[in-house]
């Protein structure tokens, strides 16, 4: 089997934290449920019921849901450079450093989660998606 490109490596550790967000999602989630008592319906939204727990249990499960949306422009624009034979180097670099806001950011969410610096934290990962995806169409158009 050929080596794979170096830059499928920050993609499956995106992929590992998502993981652990997600353990770390129902690790609060479902102690915070009991707690309260609560009995899950299928009849309400569930967003409605999630909006009954804690704003700290509830921060996880956002983060874990956000770790579903732009990080998919991530994983289509790294497999599009390993694709292209493109995934070393500065494109590497950056893919390593989104991960790296990208798990800060997931933590200042999940334990602060002071809008204001979330925002500053995103704002980061995306300047660095963009680059990315500026460097991929460089190469395809």
């Amino acid at each position: 089997m050929p080596n794979p490109s170096p830059i499928l490596e920050p993609v499956v550790a995106l992929l590992l934290w998502t993981s652990i967000m997600w353990l770390w999602m129902y690790a609060t989630r479902i102690p915070a449920i009991q707690k309260a008592g609560m009995t899950l319906d299928p009849e309400r939204p569930g967003g409605e019921q999630m909006a009954q727990l804690p704003a700290n249990v509830r921060w996880k499960a956002d983060n874990y849901n956000h770790l579903h949306e732009q990080p998919t422009l991530f994983y289509a624009v790294a497999l599009t450079l390993a694709l292209l034979g493109a995934g070393t180097d500065t494109n590497l670099t950056l893919a390593w450093a989104y991960v790296a806001v990208r798990i800060v950011h997931s933590l200042h969410q999940s334990l602060w989660n002071k809008i204001e610096i979330r925002f500053a934290i995103f704002s980061v990962s995306s300047l660095i998606l963009i680059a990315l995806i500026i460097r991929a169409a460089l190469i395809v158009f």
